[in-house]
């Protein structure tokens, strides 16, 4: 993936990944990637999501078999296309906004991403992962406390396909009110 020069163009070039090499995305470029997620306008300013980094083989092949069985694919198939890192976006269920301010963390964490050259894709079903038992001792066992709901997951990695070209803009996307 080439560098992009302004953040509409990675707007416009941003497509998901859904094939990845098996290496390793060096902890720098990482950091800068959730820095970014951090920095996701959120409702008056509370900071109700929080990322879980997870480079850990072990947990990461967890969530994409928790990932896997909710979403009903066969044994075997990676919900997460063998992408070696999941960030994973949560937020506070009791704050109103929490749906909404996840969402844009995810947003920036995928743009963030293709600026540095990293693929990334939006994995859904975190919401369901973490709401199951086993979803609520992993974030025990992490030391994270509170009532969390999953947003998603923005698998990363270097990719292992070519990009695809953006479908055209459908002609009824915007209404002018002038």
């Amino acid at each position: 993936m080439k560098q992009v020069e302004t953040t509409r163009e990675a707007m416009i070039n941003r497509r998901s990944v859904r094939k990845y090499k098996t290496d390793m995305i060096p902890r720098d470029i990482i950091e800068r990637i959730v820095e970014a997620g951090t920095y996701a306008a959120n409702g008056r300013g509370h900071q109700a999501s929080i990322i879980l980094a997870v480079t850990n083989k072990e947990l990461r092949d967890k969530l994409s078999e928790m990932n896997r069985k909710i979403g009903g694919w066969d044994e075997g198939f990676d919900p997460f296309y063998g992408a070696p890192v999941v960030l994973v976006v949560l937020a506070e269920k009791d704050w109103p906004t929490h749906v909404y301010d996840g969402s844009l963390v995810m947003g920036n964490l995928m743009l963030a991403a293709h600026t540095e050259g990293i693929g990334s894709c939006w994995i859904h079903r975190a919401k369901e992962e973490f709401e199951s038992g086993e979803g609520k001792q992993i974030l025990s066992d992490l030391g994270v406390t509170g009532e969390y709901e999953g947003i998603g997951h923005c698998v990363l990695g270097y990719p292992d396909e070519e990009t695809a070209e953006a479908k055209p803009r459908k002609d009824d996307y915007v209404f002018w009110v002038e």
